[in-house]
């Protein structure tokens, strides 16, 4: 992993801000000083950020640090609904622990494509798992795990009353069940989805890399745990079968934000509707945020807070008050979501940091030597030439600047997911990082397994005559964004 991925220790304020967001900085500065040298700027505002006067400067450290924090352990309330509505924590922690079923273990629990974050971990734990002294068989670890906040993108909450004195310095000897191991509910965050780590200390145990999708999350599966799904069971009008049938016809990686909207669990073929988590790195200048268009990263945020997550709060879009496009909807009144008390509202407050942060999320570059240099620059010709994939795919954000949209027929494939969002249009989706998110396949719905079958399908749709060495060779480009 590349050191811009890793915390980065500047202090500010006894905290710390990510290497992606001191970048936003140093842009900022360089340009005011090469502004300041032009004549373009007041020397005395160069001189102020130098001295490190600057509110400015000041602020955008705070909300990079503030909009971190939202990202990996903000719950926006809804463990209300995971844990409260659908008792998730029970199936979590099992029979034994006071829950319900077998429980999940570590072992379990990285199956199904959660992750562990290292750096949560005390150092006696970390040398006990490397001397497989650790029962990862057992959901008391898991439970313990969740009580470092280790686990990301899930917080347990845990009876206050009862003995709480576990530290992640006393972890080994205090894993057992205790009376402070009870687990009463269970929220999740937006890391869940797009955060995974770098496995640096073994598979699924690693540093966190914001903004990655993760595509070993099996996310119907996990849901499906839960004792109790009549709150989305009596949503959708079917019974609670149905709704783990659904569920497990994901499959890792995959998610369906449209399902409790529309009703649509199947596509005409009769695969599952649901689709590929996308990353949520390289979106800064980036209009549409979605495979299918919905809007900006502030509107997707809200929907999914509100709407997906269950988190409190007020979301508004009254597109989704259309009985015929999205009947759950609009019967279920998504359109107009709001708290009583506006002070109850815990998700608004939080929307321009957790935005600022992940815009200031670079699509990170490829590893060296996990590309073929040559054939890139001879694909990065093609890209903007034979092949005329820049004609939309514009750098240095491989999306158009503006409505970066276009119609089913514009691009050879069916209406079925695009007339599930408000635009009935698919987003030119920004190419940086494509290597990191290869698993699962390519599109909304990974119907091409592979680069060269993306490039397979445009050669053939817009008559491209392309060679098999030139499709090749754009393959190789598209593995070296951004370059």
């Amino acid at each position: 992993m590349s050191s811009h991925h890793k915390l980065l220790p500047i202090t500010l304020n006894k905290k710390y801000i990510t290497g992606a967001a001191l970048a936003v900085v140093i842009v900022i500065t360089t340009v005011l000083i090469a502004g300041s040298a032009l004549g373009l700027f007041p020397a005395y505002l160069v001189q102020a950020k130098e001295m490190g006067k600057s509110e400015v400067f000041d602020d955008a450290q705070n909300m990079a640090w503030e909009g971190m924090q939202t990202f990996r352990y903000d719950t926006f309330g809804d463990e209300e609904f995971w844990g409260g509505a659908l008792k998730l924590h029970q199936a979590i922690a099992g029979e034994a622990n006071g829950g319900v079923g077998p429980g999940v273990s570590p072992q379990t629990a990285l199956a199904v494509g959660l992750k562990v974050d290292v750096d949560a971990l005390p150092e006696s734990l970390k040398s006990d798992l490397k001397a497989g002294k650790v029962n990862l068989t057992d959901p008391a670890t898991t439970i313990a795990l969740l009580k470092l906040n280790a686990v990301v993108g899930v917080t347990g909450f845990f009876n206050k009353t009862e003995d709480m004195n576990m530290t992640r310095e006393n972890f080994p000897s205090r894993m057992n069940r205790t009376t402070g191991m009870t687990l009463t509910s269970i929220g999740i965050q937006c890391a869940l989805c797009h955060s995974t780590v770098d496995d640096s200390f073994a598979p699924g145990i690693g540093h966190r890399m914001d903004g990655w999708a993760n595509r070993d999350l099996n996310v119907g599966d996990i849901i499906a745990l839960a004792p109790n799904l009549k709150p989305i069971a009596d949503l959708l009008g079917v019974n609670e079968t149905t709704v783990r049938q659904v569920l497990h016809s994901w499959g890792p990686g995959k998610f369906d934000a449209e399902l409790i909207l529309d009703g649509k669990a199947f596509r005409p073929d009769n695969k599952s509707a649901a689709t590929l988590i996308p990353p949520a790195f390289g979106l800064a200048g980036v209009n549409l945020h979605t495979w299918t268009g919905w809007g900006s990263v502030t509107h997707w945020n809200a929907l999914v807070a509100i709407l997906e997550m269950h988190g409190k709060g007020r979301f508004w879009d009254p597109r989704l008050n259309n009985s015929v496009q999205f009947p759950i909807a609009a019967k279920a009144g998504f359109w107009n979501v709001s708290v009583s008390n506006p002070d109850d509202d815990r998700f608004t407050p939080k929307l321009a940091v957790l935005q600022f942060y992940q815009l200031a999320l670079v699509a990170p570059k490829p590893p060296k030597g996990s590309f073929n240099e040559s054939a890139a620059k001879r694909g990065d010709d093609l890209f903007t030439g034979k092949a005329g994939c820049s004609r939309c795919h514009v750098e240095p954000k491989w999306t158009e600047p503006g409505w970066n949209a276009h119609k089913p027929s514009e691009i050879g494939i069916d209406s079925f997911q695009a007339d599930r969002a408000p635009d009935k249009i698919y987003r030119t989706s920004p190419l940086g990082g494509l290597w990191t998110h290869q698993k699962g396949g390519f599109y909304h719905d990974g119907r091409f397994a592979t680069l060269l079958d993306v490039v397979d399908h445009y050669d053939k749709f817009f008559g491209l005559n392309l060679t098999s060495t030139e499709k090749n060779d754009l393959v190789e480009y598209l593995k070296s964004l951004p370059d």
